[in-house]
């Protein structure tokens, strides 16, 4: 009886683990504080980033942002009211990245101007402001308080190769397709050139048709000029 009794309760503790192991959110908690804004929350590009395990800090939601999502879903522009309720839907989606700590914080009495709040909390936390609001930024960079903009972001991890364009480039090896060759960028990023498994060695004119984006890099696939 007394084995039975041993054997359910470890069955029972066993069920216990596996339900809290997957309620279990690990958090990170980071070295500085992030204070997101409207703009970023309507944005959502922010959750993909999120996701990416990049963000080294901690990313603080404050309430006040909050109630002005909430006033701009609750407003009469279908327009904003739409785009606003994706925001509140986007801060709850940002409280389940387990890949950054997000926090929504009290920050007090509502203030007349959430971008002031946002530059007084920085100031006082020595926090950074993530942003896409021009206006704001300049603010901030006049008050010397660091702002992140997803769109420098995007600008800076843009590629510098577009469809269409020509470059002279060196073939190197066969490719792993009949009659392909392959050269690099200076930047390492292989270059696979169809009907070039001829011209090893040789520095060629090439057109670029497409660009392949992974995880582990980019790829960009051209084709022979003949000059």
């Amino acid at each position: 009886m007394e084995i039975v009794t041993l054997i359910i309760s470890l069955l029972i503790l066993s069920e216990t683990t596996f339900i809290a192991a997957k309620k279990y959110k690990p958090t990170r908690t980071g070295t500085r504080k992030i204070y997101v804004d409207t703009s970023v929350l309507i944005d959502g590009r922010i959750l993909n980033i999120a996701r990416t395990g990049f963000i080294d800090g901690d990313l603080i939601v404050t309430k006040s942002v909050l109630r002005e999502l909430q006033l701009l879903a609750d407003g009469k522009d279908n327009e904003k009211r739409g785009k606003a309720r994706a925001g509140l839907s986007n801060v709850s989606e940002l409280e389940r990245v387990i890949e950054v700590n997000t926090i929504i914080e009290d920050d007090g009495e509502e203030p007349k101007k959430v971008d002031e709040q946002l530059l007084k909390l920085a100031k006082k936390n020595k926090a950074s402001i993530l942003t896409l609001d021009y206006n704001l930024i300049k603010v901030a960079t006049a008050e010397k308080v660091a702002t992140l903009n997803i769109n420098d972001l995007a600008l800076a991890v843009k590629t510098e190769y577009l469809p269409g364009e020509k470059i002279e480039l060196k073939i190197t090896e066969k490719g792993a397709n009949r009659g392909q060759g392959v050269g690099h960028l200076k930047d390492g990023t292989m270059v696979v050139v169809d009907r070039a498994a001829n011209k090893i060695g040789k520095r060629i004119t090439v057109e670029f048709i497409r660009l392949h984006q992974t995880s582990s890099g980019k790829m960009i696939f051209a084709k022979l000029i003949k000059g």
